[in-house]
């Protein structure tokens, strides 16, 4: 037995990895699998013709190239700890938990901030390339889609699509590899006009590009590790700087899904890029998906979750 998580279809102009093409909208679903809160859940995702697609590589980058906007796949909502992810390793890269020593993971609420104080997830058709060294931060690629930070009102939901403003970005050197935190907005927010750069984000949401800063910095304390370094100096770079990093990732990922860089682990299986060696058919999708654990009841969310992390800085 399975289910499909009720709410709103997403839409976007269907694209292959090197030209921008307009075609009929299609709107996506997102099917869940396993029982949620346990090591066996999964989000797949598929389109209006049923057919599972990879929210890594089969949803465009664009919304609207011209403008440079761009979607965006909500992992995490706003307020939640839980931290899921596109498993990059998986086929068909479903959304699913990520684990630390056998027990799922879960981010600290660190005091003053209750979960992820954004609407957290990742531009498809990106990909942080983990042998190139980034000339600007001196640190080579995290291996994974580049993540976003979208700070509009909505509390998005788990695997739901949006469009995004590119406002700027913040360089963290995670563990010595470069890990780009993009701010965007949903373009459906009423606000979103007033967003065009980085320094509106200042002026309109006062503190929150601070609190973006002291997040990052200090969310892995709780686990025993050092506090998060950035380059330039924490620096939030602006909007220009952000869509070309984007664009680079881009063009990474191009050369992944065409198999001219290694992908290593990463699983690079798809059903809409017409002229990746790693095209599979509809069929052979419907089997990963089916082989997934059936849809079952949750398990509770651990108490610890709600506790509180204390320290100074």
């Amino acid at each position: 037995m399975t289910a499909c998580q009720s709410g709103a279809s997403y839409s976007w102009i269907s694209a292959d990895h090197s030209v921008l093409k307009a075609a009929a909208e299609m709107s996506v679903t997102v099917e869940e699998r396993g029982r949620p809160n346990t090591l066996d859940y999964r989000v797949y995702f598929k389109n209006s013709e049923g057919k599972y697609i990879s929210p890594f590589h089969d949803i465009p980058i664009y919304a609207n190239e011209v403008e440079n906007i761009f979607h965006a796949v909500v992992e995490v909502p706003r307020w939640t700890n839980a931290k899921m992810e596109i498993a990059t390793k998986d086929p068909l890269n479903p959304l699913k938990q990520d684990i630390k020593k056998g027990n799922l993971r879960y981010v600290a609420n660190v005091f003053p901030h209750k979960g992820y104080i954004w609407n957290y997830g990742a531009i498809p058709q990106t990909w942080e390339d983990p042998n190139h060294k980034d000339s600007d931060t001196g640190c080579c690629g995290d291996n994974d889609p580049i993540d976003i930070c979208d700070i509009g009102n909505k509390v998005c939901s788990r695997g739901e699509i949006i469009k995004v403003k590119v406002l700027g970005t913040l360089a963290l050197i995670d563990e010595g590899e470069t890990d780009w935190k993009v701010i965007v907005i949903n373009t459906e927010d009423p606000e979103s006009a007033d967003f065009n750069d980085i320094d509106d984000v200042r002026r309109l949401k006062p503190g929150y590009l601070e609190a973006t800063f002291d997040w990052f910095k200090r969310y892995k304390v709780p686990d025993g590790k050092p506090e998060n370094q950035f380059a330039f100096n924490g620096e939030f770079k602006d909007r220009d700087f952000a869509i070309k990093t984007i664009k680079d990732t881009h063009e990474f990922w191009k050369a992944l899904i065409s198999k001219n860089s290694s992908a290593g682990e990463l699983n690079c299986t798809n059903t809409g890029v017409s002229d990746s060696p790693f095209c599979c058919s509809a069929g052979d999708a419907e089997a990963v998906v089916k082989s997934a654990c059936a849809f079952g009841a949750e398990d509770p969310i651990p108490s610890s979750v709600d506790q509180w992390f204390y320290y100074e800085n």
